[in-house]
């Protein structure tokens, strides 16, 4: 009997299981807006495009093993301010999400706008990135940004799990920062630039944000599908370790993240809780974030 067919379908089988035990982490839909810019040729935008989609997603970044369905989905949108020759100055819009255990939601874990990014780009030139090496700040503020991603993600999942990707974006900063015509990484720039970002996470007032992280998906999300009154509760317990981080750093940029990624899903949990724990939330939130008054009168409901 000729095996040669069932060998064939065998092998196609275990190659298809090595590929989803070795997928790759990011599944991100990466954008380039060049509205502002008129009278060039767009070509080199879609190339851009092209070209970063191929570098972040098909990387690994992590010796993880993540599956097919468990690659962290991303919005990635660079907007071109200006464009002369091969020098592009931009900003970058970036909204990450992870999925909720055993239910069809997801919830953001990040969702920023950086509006430093000048960079160098040559139509068809690939993206090269080697640790410890930087090739262009393009580069580096994607692999940054990945490297944030990823810490937070798996912070979610384990307690301070993501500790190694956010010195990895530590390290990225110090390299940056020998580049002088590099914009968004030095110390006291900016209170919101990439560096006050992985300083935040990695100095040791992180930790009670960074628990905090880690109670309010894991315990409390991913808890909510089998006992969301269990699952609520333990997030509201949880929340007051932001007022702990206001109290250490008053203009600490974790503040500003958690609110841009998590305030109007905070409101909704809040919006099941019973009469005292919404005034509770509702002075405790106008407390940490006086400018966001509007969005919080609906605790008052």
């Amino acid at each position: 009997m000729d095996m040669t067919p069932f060998r064939n379908i065998l092998c196609g089988l275990l190659l298809l299981t090595a590929f989803a035990a070795e997928a790759q982490e990011m599944n991100a839909r990466i954008t380039i807006n060049s509205d502002k810019i008129q009278g060039t040729n767009k070509q080199i935008y879609s190339s851009l495009q092209n070209t970063l989609t191929e570098f972040v997603n098909s990387r690994k970044w992590t010796d993880a093993t993540f599956t097919a369905n468990e690659k962290i989905d991303c919005t990635i949108t660079l907007i071109i301010n200006e464009h002369i020759d091969t020098q592009f100055k931009s900003e970058i819009q970036l909204q990450a999400r992870r999925p909720v255990y055993n239910s069809g939601y997801t919830t953001n874990i990040l969702n920023i706008q950086d509006r430093q990014l000048d960079f160098e780009y040559i139509e068809y030139s690939p993206l090269e990135y080697t640790e410890n090496t930087l090739e262009s700040n393009l580069t580096a503020a994607i692999v940054y940004y990945i490297y944030i991603i990823l810490g937070l993600d798996f912070d979610s999942f384990s307690p301070k799990g993501g500790t190694a990707f956010f010195q990895q974006a530590q390290q990225i900063v110090n390299l940056a920062q020998s580049q002088p015509a590099w914009n968004g990484w030095k110390a006291f720039e900016n209170d919101r630039n990439r560096h006050a970002i992985a300083t935040a996470l990695t100095e040791n007032t992180a930790d009670g944000f960074r628990t905090l992280w880690y109670d309010y998906h894991r315990k409390g999300l991913d808890e909510m599908a089998a006992n969301a009154d269990r699952g609520r509760t333990t997030i509201l317990e949880a929340l007051p370790a932001l007022e702990q981080l206001k109290s250490a750093r008053p203009t600490s940029v974790l503040l500003q993240i958690f609110s841009d990624a998590k305030l109007d899903e905070v409101i909704a949990i809040y919006s099941k809780a019973n009469t005292q724990e919404k005034q509770n939330g509702l002075k405790m939130l106008t407390n940490l974030y006086p400018t966001a008054s509007s969005r919080l009168e609906a605790l008052n409901k």
